[in-house]
Order: structure tokens, then sequence, then C-alpha cells
């Protein structure tokens, strides 16, 4: 039986370009870093330290010949915050590109791009 989600896998075009957002836009932090000397490298991304899910960013291309049968299209993922109207302003003045905040039956939502232009989003969590 399945009993969590442990990684996301979201594929890019430039695995560093995309650490860079990652970090340095959203705070995440590099939990590892693998390269198994075949051409496979990849980073392990989360919020904080100890997290359970991560995301694991590979690279599109080199997937994408290794296994030419996979959807590479970005997950469509919900991040939570507790901090809804910071993180909205914060990722502005970071010069992300984030859309208006929509109010929905469920809380207060908004839409991001990171650095490859995929869109995630963020709902409010009190």
């Amino acid at each position: 039986m399945l009993s969590k989600v442990g990684q996301i896998m979201l594929y890019v075009h430039d695995q560093d370009e995309a650490v860079k957002f990652w970090t340095e836009k959203l705070g995440f932090v590099v939990v590892s870093e693998e390269n198994n000397g075949d051409g496979m490298r990849w980073m392990e991304v989360s919020p904080k330290e100890g997290v359970e899910t991560t995301i694991v960013l590979h690279d599109k291309e080199v997937v994408a010949r290794m296994s030419p049968e996979l959807n590479l299209d970005p997950p469509s993922l919900m991040f939570f915050t507790n901090h809804f109207e910071e993180l909205h302003r914060d990722l502005l003045n970071k010069k992300v590109t984030v859309g208006e905040i929509v109010h929905m039956p469920t809380g207060r939502v908004f839409n991001f791009a990171d650095n490859e232009n995929q869109y995630f989003a963020v709902m409010e969590k009190k």
C-alpha cells in the first residue's frame, strides 16, 4: 500500500537555473544533488529541511532520450502558505510572474511561473 508522496519529478531545460529559481525566489533548500556519471544529474529541493515530499529537478532532454514515452509536462502543484499576502508581495518584488489573487470557495489562491514559464498555484492555509 502507498503511504505518502515522496518526490515530485519536475523536468526542466536548465537545472542550474531551476535550482536558483526555487532557492533564491521561493526560499527552498537543496536537499541533495546527485550525478550518476553517465549524464544523469538531478537536484532535490524542498521548502525546508525534513519535509516528506520534495521536488526533484531532472534534465528534460536527458530524460526524454532515456524514456521517450514519459509525459514531461509539469505537474499541477498546489502549495500552501500561512503567509499568503506576504508571499504574493515577495514574489512580485523578486520579479516572478505572479497571477492575481482569486477568491475560491476553499480560500484565496494565486499562481506563479517558474523560470521556464511553468505555472504552479499557492493557497492560503491558516
